[in-house]
């Protein structure tokens, strides 16, 4: 039985929400509409759970055409979020099963804030997170450790206590940097051959596996 943990960090896309099918419809969208052509959902995959604008920069250097790009994203996704999102199923009654049992919860994204309240919202979990780390809350997006080393010193919670729980590469390569535990869960788009080299601290089959992680005190 692993040793209990006090504060549980949340990527959101891929782990918390379903929203796979909408992020890469947006992608879609969005290239269609500025260079006629969709490059392959592999380009899209690899770079899940990084800002807009560092998917976008593999296509152009030009700030001006990359926000440009951002804003038909954003308003793509926003026109369709609340018709295609929806929480994974067991998420939200694991969620709150650590917030009964007294766990620091934050949420750490590379969406901005006011998209991952959405988001959260649309889950019935807006009320769940102490603290929430967006796009625009740090300098250094994921990977780099900033989100999670932020999330933790707005929560007064030390880095040994915690683990982040996230879906990608990035997520666990963040946590790992960060100096927190990491644990990939296996109901998002990613399978265990994907995150297998990065060596997480856990797996988690199922969201009911997070109580595992921590048990009553």
């Amino acid at each position: 039985m692993p040793a209990p943990l006090s504060t549980f960090l949340f990527d959101l896309d891929g782990t918390l929400i379903d929203s796979i099918e909408l992020i890469l419809r947006s992608y879609r969208h969005t290239m269609r509409a500025h260079r006629g052509h969709e490059p392959g959902d592999e380009v899209w995959m690899d770079g899940l759970g990084t800002p807009l604008w560092v998917q976008f920069r593999q296509f152009t250097e030009d700030p001006a055409e990359i926000d440009a790009m951002v804003a038909t994203y954003r308003a793509y996704n926003l026109a369709h979020h609340d018709e295609m999102v929806r929480p994974y199923a067991g998420v939200v009654d694991a969620v709150r099963s650590l917030e009964r049992r007294g766990r620091a919860l934050a949420l750490v994204t590379s969406k901005l804030r006011s998209g991952a309240l959405r988001g959260l919202r649309l889950a019935g979990l807006e009320d769940a997170f102490t603290v929430i780390i967006g796009a625009d809350d740090v300098t250094h997006p994921k990977p780099h450790p900033e989100p999670v080393l932020t999330a933790l010193e707005r929560l007064g919670a030390p880095a040994r206590d915690a683990v982040f729980v996230g879906d990608s590469r990035h997520d666990i390569e963040c946590g790992r940097a960060a100096g927190v535990k990491t644990a990939a869960v296996l109901w998002g788009p990613f399978d265990r051959s994907a995150l297998a080299d990065l060596e997480p601290d856990y797996w988690l089959e199922t969201p009911a596996d997070l109580t595992l992680l921590a048990p009553y005190t």
